[in-house]
This record gives structure tokens, sequence and C-alpha cells, in this order.
């Protein structure tokens, strides 16, 4: 099979969908790996890494997209790229349709198939290719919101741990997921107070014991969380329902009654955002004020540290990528049902029935 990896083209993207490690073994299994010149520069991979992993360097985009029967991205199609979408191929990458119509619009009508990274699920309901990048997102969105913190960037001027004899910052971080707990533990390491809100009292469980007496949680409702916003500094939120828009969980009430300056960072922005008002942001812009607040709403966080990130997702999603090469979608997918749940659009048809759902339109 041949394989495409362009270079990306989403503001301050600097990922690659592949890594010559990758690359190598793709090759060893009989495939071509066609990859777009300086595809990997910003991950710190030079074209000739590439060419010593035996992949084939391409000049342009249209390159890497029109010689591949199976194409692999880190972030969605933007409208330049729709041009390339095709009914006999398969796209593999990040997709987030419930909040992109215009992208599935334009999926649909090429008739390509389309198979989603953030819902790949197995039958524990965990995220295997999300997992990787939620755990940067949450790490990073403590790095991001305290920056945001700072006088200079509009914030309250506070230091997240404080020092002795002044007040530590306050974070709440909403969702106790995988990028929930990430940020909750680094936010504990730079010395915050830290709630963690989330619906279901198990994990909540599960935090307390594996945190101590470190951290707090709270059950999650409009009350709670309107509740703890009051006295917040930085809050995180981290709410996903897989393949889903995300729930508008943080009104604009409630933030008009938060400390002025405190930050609120949307790490769902993807999908959507779970604060009313959130709007995507780039690495270039990434904030914005609401009420006496700010928003730092980055649509992909990951991309600020793609030397970690590109590596990261490539060990995440390899397996799947090989097992779609070796056999074709189709068997692939029946072969393996986690993979299955990853189909988003097919032959001109929506299979994910939260992306019907968030655009109100048919499956038919």
């Amino acid at each position: 099979m041949k394989i495409g990896v362009p270079t990306e083209v989403k503001n301050n993207e600097n990922r690659v969908a592949l890594t010559p490690a990758g690359a190598d073994r793709l090759v060893r299994e009989g495939h071509r790996v066609l990859v777009q010149s300086g595809a990997g520069v910003g991950s710190s991979i030079d074209d000739d890494s590439y060419r010593a992993a035996g992949a084939e360097i391409v000049a342009t985009a249209a390159d890497a997209w029109g010689d591949a029967d199976l194409l692999i991205k880190v972030k969605e199609p933007v409208a330049e790229e729709y041009g390339f979408l095709r009914p006999d191929l398969t796209l593999f990458t990040y997709l987030h349709l419930a909040a992109d119509r215009p992208l599935t619009e334009a999926l649909v009508a090429a008739g390509t198939t389309a198979v989603a990274y953030e819902t790949v699920q197995l039958p524990d309901r965990t995220l295997p290719l999300l997992v990787p990048m939620s755990e940067i997102a949450g790490r990073l969105s403590v790095i991001m919101g305290s920056h945001s913190l700072l006088r200079s960037q509009g914030g309250r001027g506070m230091l997240l741990g404080g020092i002795a004899g002044t007040p530590r910052a306050k974070t709440v971080v909403i969702g106790g997921g995988v990028a929930g707990e990430h940020a909750a533990a680094n936010a504990l390491g730079l010395g915050s107070k830290v709630t963690v809100v989330d619906v279901a009292l198990p994990r909540l469980r599960e935090l307390e014991h594996r945190y101590g007496g470190a951290l707090e949680t709270r059950a999650s409702s409009r009350y709670d969380i309107a509740e703890e916003l009051t006295t917040a500094d930085l809050v995180i939120g981290s709410v996903l329902i897989p393949g889903a828009a995300a729930p508008k969980l943080v009104t604009d009430d409630m933030v008009a009654a938060m400390k002025p300056g405190s930050v609120l960072v949307d790490i769902a922005i993807d999908q959507g955002g779970c604060f009313e008002g959130s709007r995507p942001t780039t690495h270039d812009d990434p904030t914005f004020a609401v009420h006496d607040s700010i928003y730092y709403c980055v649509a992909n966080m990951p991309g600020a540290v793609p030397t970690t990130a590109t590596r990261a997702l490539t060990n995440a999603t390899l397996p799947y990528v090989s097992a779609i090469a070796a056999k074709g979608w189709e068997r692939a997918a029946s072969d393996d049902t986690a993979l299955a749940k990853g189909l988003n659009v097919q032959g001109g048809r929506i299979t994910l029935d939260a992306v019907t759902q968030a655009h109100g339109l048919s499956t038919d």
C-alpha cells in the first residue's frame, strides 16, 4: 500500500504523523511511504532521516495526497486540503467532526473513508490514540495557564504555588479523565491547591486514593461548579464525550462571578469547548478576555511540543496504521472492533451517531 504523510498546515502545527522509526517498520512490511519534503522539520526530523528509513520524499502536498491509498495526518484537513479528498482514499487522523460541519460535509461529498484517531475505542472504553495527546495537553494546560496568570499576560499576577507567607493559587480541574489527572498532577507539583470535579464517583475515589489528601474532589453539578469557580484562580476544562460535542459546563454567568484576572484553559476546544464563550484560538494568538477573566483555547495544544508529541503519537498509531496498510480498511476493522469504532464517514455517509446529532444531519 502507498502511505502518504503530508506537511501539516494548521497554524503552528509542527507535529508530523509518522517518525522515521515508523516509516522503517512500514517499509520493512512491504509498503511505500511518501513523505512530503519538510514534513518533519518542526519535530526536529529532517528529510534525510526519512530517506535513511526507506521512505520516499515527495515535493508537494499534492504528491503526498494524490498518490496515497492511505493518508495519515495529525490534524483534521483544513479548507485548502478539501480538494485532495477522494472516494478511493482512506484518511486516518484526528477529525473532531462534531465541532466541524464544513469538514464533515466535505468528507461526505468526497466519499472518503475517514477514520478518526479520537474515536478508536478499546473494550474498556479507553481511547488509545487520544491518550498520549491528552497526557500532553493536560500537562501543558497548567504550564500555559500559569503563564497566562502572569500580570504581563493580563492575569492575576499569581504564582501557582506561592512562596512562604503568601497564598497559593487554587486550580479547579473539571473532568477527571486522562487530561484532567495530568493537569491536576502538574498543578499539585507546582504547589497549587487543586480541586477535581467529575460526574463519576468511582473516578473521584480513585483520584483521592492515588493522591491522598493532596487534592480535593467534588461531584459535578451546576451548583458545585459555580461554587468552586468563585474561588478559583485557574480553571482547566477537560471534559470529553468520545466523538461528541463537549457539554458547556461553565456558563457566562459563572465566569462573570470569578476573580478578576483568573484564567480558564479549555482542553475540550477541539470538540467545541466546555466553557460558554469558548472559541478556537491559535498559538500565535492564544487568549481572549471574557468579562474580567482570560480564556486560553488553543485547538492544537500538543503542537507546541512537537518533538515530544510526534513520537508519542506514532508510538500509539503505528500498530493501527500497519494493520490498515496490510489488510485494507475493511478487513482491519473487521478484525479489530476498537479500530472499527474509529470510522466516522464512509462512502458519502456519516457512520458515527455523535456527529449526525451534533449537526442535525442524516446518516442516510
